[in-house]
């Protein structure tokens, strides 16, 4: 890989971790169209490490106080009914399922899961169902009312992001507004719990990947270059999408999953791609 593909695909990466347009189906669909080899299941979750360092730096302030809660009301029960000391456990209950579908499927999710018609088809799925969640979920509640039954469904949902083309962001957001949060408390819990699963999943790759490679020099220097520019712009898209979620809906994420999930399948069926 050239330090050129790796900034630009550091640069997908960072953008469509945090909108819901999918991350790892644009790792597979950017490659395809300028005509260079798929990067890989490995190297999207090394990357992933980038976005989740901007997550952690945005969102440090709150999970300083979940950290800090959560641990206290470990010996002390009077905090268990604490909004953060819940929101810890909730983090932990919600990355289960992705944890155990994820190494239960692994084989899967890096060969047959990251076929062109796969991804084609789940940019549209989600993006209708995405709809339906605007036009069906009230949008009354604000993350303050977030419970156990929400943090296990909104972890239930991150776990169909396994399947490139979900999109983690877009699934969590989408099971959010169904609850009925409101749109930019649906995305601040979303990213909240995506730090521990792709945290997990990025580390885990990191030792595989360098395992199976050794830490040869042009192994390493296009993960660091595409790492670097993920968390930059990962950094600017979590800023971008929780002020546009505070006064838009997510029809424009909506169009453009429909779109482009249309144009991957028509172009892999032509054989135009592959």
């Amino acid at each position: 890989m050239s330090i050129l593909q790796a900034i630009v695909l550091g640069v997908v990466q960072g953008l469509t971790e945090f909108l819901p347009i999918s991350s790892t189906g644009h790792l597979r669909i950017v490659p395809a169209f300028l005509g260079w080899e798929d990067p890989g299941a490995a190297f999207t979750a090394i990357t992933q490490l980038g976005t989740m360092a901007a997550v952690l730096l945005y969102f440090r302030a709150d999970l300083w106080r979940i950290a800090v809660a959560w641990t206290a009301s470990l010996t002390d029960r009077s905090r268990r009914s604490e909004l953060d000391a819940r929101l810890g456990w909730y983090l932990i209950l919600g990355t289960i399922p992705i944890g155990i579908l994820g190494l239960a499927f692994k084989d899967q999710i890096e060969t047959g899961a990251r076929s062109l018609y796969v991804i084609g088809i789940a940019l549209i799925a989600l993006g209708l169902l995405l709809l339906l969640a605007e036009r069906v979920g009230k949008r009354e509640r604000k993350i303050e009312s977030v419970g156990l039954r929400d943090g296990l469904l909104v972890g239930l949902a991150q776990a169909a992001a396994l399947v490139p083309g979900v999109s983690r962001s877009g699934a969590t957001i989408t099971a959010g507004l169904f609850l009925g949060l409101e749109r930019a408390d649906a995305a601040r819990f979303s990213f909240l719990l995506s730090i521990p699963a792709v945290v997990l999943s990025g580390g885990f790759e990191m030792l595989s990947y360098f395992g199976d490679r050794g830490l040869g020099t042009e192994s390493v220097v296009p993960l660091v270059v595409a790492t670097v520019f993920a968390f930059i712009s990962g950094f600017a898209a979590i800023a971008f999408l929780l002020r546009f979620l505070a006064t838009h809906s997510t029809a424009v994420f909506v169009i453009y999953r429909v779109v482009l999930g249309t144009i991957v399948l028509a172009l892999a069926a032509s054989g135009t791609i592959s």
